[in-house]
């Protein structure tokens, strides 16, 4: 590769180079590094294209050009910025300086004037995040958390009864949910919570008809049509479709019995909450893909999508309304959690992306970038890597306008949560980005300024005094675990990966040897449950899906690790040696809770013993993937006694 195309690759963040799994140094191509800089807006084909891009970096470089956004921590120390001459706060307040901040300047966003007359924003952030508290708590698939009020899925009705019921009875300190993001409002709907078509809107299938002002305020006979909306909650799977169609029809009716009230009229409406009810208006009309609209309404700032908002103005209006509703239930399920007493709270999972045909990839499509997927390089487990399907932030373009739609997305989920899980931690350093077109193994990675990404983390997290879980499962590079300790975030300790990486044999750690900054867990919903990883179940599911080369030396991997499992276990005085599957369960569960991990988190899944995951990475179809209820109701879950057996070992930790 061209000494110049590597210079230009590093100055715009494109690796030209890898280490893989195993640490081993992996060369990208150069013409996949081409390809990726053209994404990029950066032309490097040839020799002559490359020499103009350096010249061009090399002038503003000798310019003094303040970047168009800087970010500092206010750690006490003192921060000099050439050439500024003013700030202006996010209430207008200009503040004159000269090449130095004010050393009294609180945490926010502000706008960075300089000499030349040029602006830039800065992002004044924290040292840290809030410290996370020491607790335990629940880690839930809400939609498989259903009761008999449920309408064929689990909701935040059954939320707010669960929240209740654990605190009280367990005392309990934290529930932490999966992703809440929107689907998109045609069919089918996405069952996926890690591929929402909006990261910044909730998911109506999740909200309690009954539990709506407007349902208690309807008449008896509208009541009674809603209700015979009704779907059936024994349902064998979820059917996230027929949840949708009821839910719709019961929301639509109580929203014109309501006078189809329109929160757009409202002057305080946000940007994106027009763009949310834009896009579901047109996907009804033209359907879901926004790629396959006419062209002119592909681009949400021209002229025909304004004509269509007006055209459609009242679906805008029933889609805006619906947020409203799923907003009011949110907070509703976090201030339960406080007044329950819960010690940390509510905590949402931030999905890693967004559907590339769905509502935040068409509003945002300025600051993604087009036809490009994120996924990860071959392995020794998916030897062609893996196409994840999400459209990546393009960091130029983050940079460029202040990083506003990544403030914007943080202050939507933590606007309700009292912290958040973030998928894929490692993306706010980089991702893995493959062409249009190409393979996963025609990729490379896009590194991204993970100072400022944090900054911006650290002072929304710090405005909604939320705790921060950064998931750095797998292989992650050492200054991403230095970097969330720095900035107070705990990490992810999963059972059946934590081992002693410097003995012989990785050996599972005892419990008193699990990380302390860390939410710890047996399982993750991607993982084998307690009782799958006990049968074997995650082996024979893969082996019935054909996703396996070798059975028999998974099997007998599996084999391996569930007596290593056993041996650990009894070596703590865990486990008596003729114990039983829920025996050894409990004593799973007592190991976890003797941990020094700050937060420590059990499943339902786990506790009742259900041997089926609720994804099995690889699949899409042939895996019923998000759509496996728990086995039991929530009333039926309230009564079972593992939960309080299992409960007893957190409470006395």
């Amino acid at each position: 590769m061209p000494d110049d195309l590597r210079r230009l690759a590093a100055a715009h963040g494109v690796a030209t180079s890898y280490r893989n799994e195993r640490r081993e140094p992996v060369e990208v191509d150069a013409d996949v590094v081409i390809r990726v800089l053209g994404l990029l807006d950066v032309e490097a084909g040839t020799e002559a294209d490359r020499r103009r891009e350096v010249n061009r970096l090399d002038e503003l470089k000798s310019a003094g050009t303040l970047p168009p956004t800087v970010a500092v921590r206010l750690d006490g120390s003192l921060h000099t910025i050439a050439g500024a001459v003013a700030l202006t706060a996010e209430d207008g307040t200009r503040t004159e300086m000269r090449d130095e901040l004010p050393a009294d300047l609180s945490p926010g966003w502000y706008r960075l004037h300089t000499r030349d007359g040029g602006e830039s924003t800065l992002v004044a952030a924290p040292p840290t995040v809030p410290p996370a508290p020491d607790t335990w708590g629940w880690m839930l698939q809400l939609y498989a958390l259903r009761s008999e009020r449920s309408w064929g899925i689990g909701d935040l009705g059954d939320l707010r009864e669960f929240v209740d019921w654990t605190a009280a009875e367990h005392g309990a300190g934290a529930v932490l949910l999966n992703p809440l993001h929107a689907p998109g409002p045609t069919h089918p709907v996405q069952p996926s919570p890690y591929t929402p078509s909006s990261r910044r809107f909730a998911n109506p299938l999740a909200l309690r008809i009954e539990d709506l002002d407007a349902y208690h305020r309807a008449d008896a006979a509208t009541r009674a049509e809603v209700d015979a909306l009704r779907v059936s909650a024994t349902t064998v799977r979820i059917d996230h479709d027929l949840v949708w169609a009821a839910k719709r029809d019961a929301l639509e009716l109580l929203w014109r019995t309501e006078g189809r009230p329109d929160p757009l009229g409202d002057a305080a409406t946000s940007t994106g909450l027009r763009d949310w009810a834009t896009y579901c208006a047109l996907a009804e009309r033209h359907g879901g893909r926004w790629s396959r609209w006419p062209e002119p309404l592909r681009d949400v700032t021209g002229s025909a999508v304004a004509a269509a908002r007006r055209e459609l103005a009242p679906r805008l209006a029933f889609h805006a309304w619906v947020q409203q509703r799923c907003a009011e239930q949110l907070i509703a399920v976090r201030k339960s959690a406080h007044d329950a007493g819960m010690t940390l709270g509510v905590l949402h999972d931030l999905a890693v992306g967004v559907d590339a045909d769905g509502a935040d990839a068409w509003a945002l499509a300025d600051v993604l970038a087009a036809g490009v997927s994120i996924g990860a390089p071959p392995d020794n487990f998916t030897p062609r890597g893996q196409d994840w399907g999400l459209p990546p932030w393009r960091p130029d373009r983050l940079a460029a306008t202040g990083y506003a739609a990544l403030r914007d997305m943080l202050r939507a989920v933590l606007s309700h949560a009292d912290g958040l899980r973030i998928d894929h931690v490692a993306g706010l350093w980089r991702l893995w980005w493959i062409p249009p077109g190409d393979s996963p193994d025609r990729g490379t990675y896009v590194h991204y300024d993970a100072d400022t990404m944090l900054a911006v983390l650290a002072l929304e997290a710090h405005r909604a005094q939320a705790t921060v879980v950064g998931e750095d499962l797998g292989t992650v590079e050492p200054e991403v675990t230095k970097a969330l300790a720095d900035n107070e975030m705990l990490g992810c300790a999963v059972a059946w990966f934590t081992r002693d990486e410097s003995a012989p044999g990785e050996p599972l750690l005892p419990p008193a040897k699990w990380p302390t900054r860390a939410a710890a867990s047996i399982s993750t919903h991607d993982l084998p449950t307690a009782a799958g990883f006990l049968r074997g179940d995650h082996v024979r599911a893969r082996a019935e899906l054909d996703l396996l080369d070798d059975v028999d030396g998974e099997q007998a991997n599996a084999d391996r690790e569930r007596a290593e499992w056993l041996e650990l276990l009894r070596s703590e005085g865990l486990l008596d040696e003729n114990a039983d599957e829920s025996a050894i369960i409990t004593a799973m569960h007592r190991l976890l809770a003797a941990t020094p991990s700050r937060l420590k988190l059990i499943s339902p899944y786990d506790v009742t013993a259900e041997p089926r995951q609720p994804n099995l990475p690889g699949t899409v179809d042939q895996y019923p993937n998000w759509r496996l209820p728990l086995p039991q109701t929530l009333e039926q879950l309230r009564a079972d006694p593992r939960v309080a057996e299992i409960t007893a070992a957190f409470r006395r930790g």
